[in-house]
This record gives structure tokens, sequence and C-alpha cells, in this order.
């Protein structure tokens, strides 16, 4: 019997990651949910996994930290060999020029959207890596239209971050072509999520969606479907690419 693949989706308890666990489970994937605070909707997304058909567990990190990075990766190792990691754990924190933005909002910033990145790739690469003992894998990271965009006078220092998860993108992916895992990204666009409130405006993806070209922001179970064929075997020359889904932008 062949072994399903199995997933690990990080900040998946909402918006494009919930999207994106459910769209991976109707595709035969078996998925760690991976949450921070909301143990409740990592749950109902893990719920929802089984409905589908699919298996899944709900695993509390905080993937800025190296320990919690750890631990989320060995909870996945005892259901089997981790095949495919979605790095979209995220958020913008606040919404004002650099000038008035406070330093440890800045921090936290980046270090969620960058220093998360990069340790969850770094653990994917020792356990996935065929020279060192793996079978092979995919791992997409989520960045965002900001990394080129620059987001003026909401948050630099998030498109900064951004432009970090590119460049890891594409160093990353030539560290690994050798050894059996592909690093892809995928750059959403404005998507209606959550991520907006958080920030302390719930209203700013309908503001900002008259810049979008296609004339509307994007919605998280239009970003999953990319997500998903970056992790997929008719993606299997693909590696080192950003792939925008920004209507436009």
């Amino acid at each position: 019997m062949e072994r399903r693949p199995l997933t690990i989706v990080t900040g998946s308890s909402r918006g494009i990651g919930a999207a994106t666990a459910l769209h991976l489970a109707g595709l035969g994937h078996d998925i760690v949910v991976n949450f921070q605070r909301d143990r409740s909707a990592a749950e109902s997304v893990v719920t929802a996994i089984g409905a589908a058909g699919g298996q899944g567990i709900a695993v509390q990190a905080d993937v800025s930290r190296d320990d919690e990075v750890e631990r989320l990766f060995a909870a996945a190792l005892e259901l089997g060999a981790v095949t495919g990691l979605v790095n979209n754990a995220g958020l913008t924190a606040h919404i004002a020029d650099l000038a008035d933005t406070p330093v440890d909002v800045i921090r936290q910033v980046v270090e969620v959207n960058l220093m998360g990145v990069i340790l969850c790739g770094r653990r994917a690469a020792q356990v996935m890596s065929t020279a060192r003992g793996g079978s092979g894998g995919a791992i997409v990271n989520v960045s965002s239209s900001a990394a080129t965009l620059g987001s003026p006078h909401e948050y630099v220092h998030y498109a900064a971050a951004k432009a970090g998860v590119d460049a890891f993108t594409v160093g990353l992916a030539k560290e690994l072509a050798a050894e059996g895992v592909r690093v892809n990204a995928v750059a959403p666009g404005i998507v209606a999520t959550d991520i907006h409130a958080a920030a302390g405006e719930p209203g700013r993806a309908d503001r900002v969606a008259q810049r979008v070209p296609l004339g509307r922001v994007g919605e998280p179970t239009e970003i999953a479907p990319a997500i998903g064929w970056l992790l997929s075997a008719d993606a299997a020359y693909v590696t080192g690419a950003v792939l925008r889904v920004a209507g436009g932008l």
C-alpha cells in the first residue's frame, strides 16, 4: 500500500493555513495542524481533515522558537516520515509608518515571518534530505506580494521579512536540489483573512481592494491549490520558484 504524504502546515488553525490543510487532506495528505494559541480552532480543522478521509493532529508550537519547532517535528515524526512542509505561520501585528511602529512589534513580525520559516525549513531539511537519511520531500513557503511592493505606510518591516523568505526559498532550493527536496514559495496578495483584524484594522482588505487589478481581494481557498500543486508530483521540475497568486498585484 502506498504511503500517504505527511505534511506539516504551520499556522493552520485559520486563514490560508486552514484552507491549505483541508485542500491537502482532500488530495490524500495526512496533516499536522500547527497553531500557537487557538487549540479549539485547530481541533476543528483536524475534525474536518478526518471528515475528508485524512488523519490529522493539532500541535501547539511557536515557530520562532527552535525548541518548539523541534517539538513540532517530533510530534509529526511519530506519525511517520514527514514528506511536506508548508511554512505559513505569519502576522503583520500593526499597521503604521515604520517610525510609528514599536520595536517589540518589529521584532515579533520578523521573528515569526522570517525566523520561523528558516527554523522550520532547517528542521525539514534535516529530516527530509536523502543525504541525511530522509526520503525526500517538498517545502512551500508562504511569502507575500509585499516582498516586492514594500508596503509603505503599513508594514515595511513585514515586507522586508517576506523578501527574506523569497531569498531563503531560492537559496535553500539550490542547497537541497541534489538531496531530494524541492523548495518553492507562494506569494499571495491581499487575502480575506483575520490577519487584518489582528493588526487592528478588520476592514483593511475591503479598503485596499481597489488596488488589485482583478478588482477584488482573494480568498484562502484560492491560495491553497497553488500550494498543493507545488507540493505535488506535477511540480516535480519546479524548485526555487516564487509563484505569485495576487490578482495582478
